[in-house]
Parts: structure tokens; C-alpha cells; sequence
């Protein structure tokens, strides 16, 4: 049996604590959120409410014109259940001046186009409200690369990446998040009827239970196999996990000198503070 379930407080603990040291040490006391409605980012906000104070949270909405009612409704229940700031910032008018330039443009090519806007908005936000982006990808998207880069995937630090999907919703539960939130299809909602699971051609708890095998286990794909996953499942999930490592990396910088950035010129995060 593949067991994923977390000490969901200790989790707690750990994860409100990373949030607050790793803002704090930064300079900065505060913190801005991309809240969709879903519960990758209502459990985001939820803990940089607890680790730093729900007055020194900005939760943005920013709905494109295609966005459901819902997405909208739900991400409301968040801010008002945990009482956090919040704006609402329509991105519709600054995406479709890019979207107009191609009528045959693709609904992934659009929907890249809104993840990026979206961060834009955000990094603005963080500006004026004088805090860092905190991020919202779970584990399970940035081992398959579901995300938009420089989109989605961009934060200043993410609280949540080192949780499967499974555990997102298990942590979720245990913070007192809307079932409403925490039960309904995972959804980027960049397009009418979008979901990740169809988009994916899998569902969550399935690759899970593999990615966990794979990471956390060290399996090899041929023993993933022996443990019961058809084999062209696993030959998906690894093709994708391989395919996707630029993602889950800075930019490679070309080595021409004693000391390149990345290489010989390393320090932890908080050098100098």
C-alpha cells in the first residue's frame, strides 16, 4: 500500500514557519497571493494568514472574462472565512490586446498568455502593498511541469511544493478550508470546461501514488511496473518528469570565467542577512 497521508500538524507547523523566516529574513513582513478559487492557493493564503497575520495578506483575484462565477465565489469564501486583504483585477482587457494579434491562436498559447498576466498583475501588487509573491504549485504539478513559466510557477518562495496533491487536500481539510473548495475537480480555469485531470489524461490520485514510488521511493520505472502501474503510464509520467527539469531550474548561465553564478559562486538564500 503507497501511504500518503501527513502529520498535517506538523505540516502545519513547518509550513507557517517557512513562510514567516523566510519573508522575515528577506526584509519584507508581508505577503501577496494569486487566489483562483482553488485550493492549491486557498491553502497558500490560508497559511501566510496564519504565519504572518491575516492583515498582512493581499489576496488578488484576477478573472478573465471567460472565468467562472465560481472560481470568483469561492475565492471570496477564503478572504472573508480568513478575513485577508484583497483586490480584484480584471485581466481581460490587457490579455486580449496580445490574444487579438493571432485569430487562430491556441487555447494553450492563450492560456500562457493569462498566467503570465496574472503574474504581472501580482508583481505590481507586490509593489505597492510591500510584500513577496508566495507561490501556489503542489509538488505533483512541478514534477509533471503544469504550470506556465514565469506564470503560475513564479514566486519568491512557495510553501506548498513539497505537498502531493493528495496532501494539499489532506492539509486543506485539517485548516478548516470549504469542503466546496477542497472537494470540487482541480481546475486552472483558463478556458471554458478546463480541467487538469483531462488535460493531464490522468487523474491526481493515480500519479500521486506513482510520483511518490519514483521521488520519495527511488524506484526505477521497471519497478514502479513490478509494484502494479501499467507500463505506459510510467513511461508518461517519467517522459514528462524528464522533459519538464528546465522548469524546476534557473536558467543555465554559459561558464567563460574562475567564478560563474551557479557553479562556483554559491550561496544560501539568506547570505548576508
Amino acid at each position: 500500500m503507497i501511504e500518503l497521508s501527513i502529520n498535517t500538524d506538523l505540516a502545519r507547523k513547518i509550513l507557517t514557519g517557512f513562510i514567516k523566516s523566510e519573508i522575515t529574513r528577506a526584509g519584507f513582513k508581508r505577503a501577496v497571493i494569486g487566489l483562483s478559487g482553488g485550493i492549491d492557493s486557498a491553502l497558500s493564503c490560508v497559511l501566510a494568514a496564519e504565519a504572518l497575520g491575516s492583515e498582512n495578506v493581499l489576496a488578488v483575484r484576477m478573472p478573465y472574462k471567460t472565468s467562472s462565477l465560481e472560481s470568483l465565489e469561492h475565492a471570496q469564501m477564503v478572504i472573508e472565512q480568513f478575513q485577508v486583504r484583497s483586490e480584484t483585477i480584471e485581466i481581460t482587457e490587457m490579455v486580449d490586446a496580445l490574444i487579438a494579434r493571432d485569430s487562430e491562436m491556441s487555447n494553450m498559447r492563450k492560456g500562457n498568455i493569462m498566467a503570465r498576466a496574472r503574474m504581472i498583475v501580482l508583481y505590481d501588487q507586490s509593489e505597492v502593498f510591500k510584500g513577496l509573491v508566495v507561490g501556489t504549485g503542489n509538488k505533483t504539478e512541478l514534477l509533471l511541469g503544469y504550470s506556465t513559466l514565469w506564470g503560475d510557477s513564479a514566486s519568491a518562495l512557495n510553501p506548498i511544493g513539497d505537498l502531493y496533491k493528495a496532501q494539499v487536500r489532506q492539509l486543506s481539510r485539517a485548516l478548516g478550508i470549504p469542503p466546496a473548495i477542497v472537494d470540487k475537480a482541480p481546475s486552472a480555469d483558463l478556458w471554458v470546461g478546463q480541467t487538469d485531470e483531462n488535460e493531464l489524461g490522468f487523474t491526481y490520485e493515480e500519479v500521486d501514488r506513482l510520483l511518490y514510488l519514483l521521488v520519495d521511493r527511488r524506484y526505477s520505472p521497471e519497478e514502479c511496473v513490478e509494484a502494479g502501474f501499467e507500463r505506459a503510464f510510467v513511461e508518461k509520467v517519467v517522459a514528462r518528469i524528464r522533459r519538464n527539469q528546465f522548469k524546476r531550474m534557473l536558467p543555465p548561465i554559459a561558464k567563460i570565467s574562475n567564478r560563474t553564478i551557479g557553479y562556483d559562486f554559491l550561496y544560501l538564500r539568506d547570505w548576508g542577512t
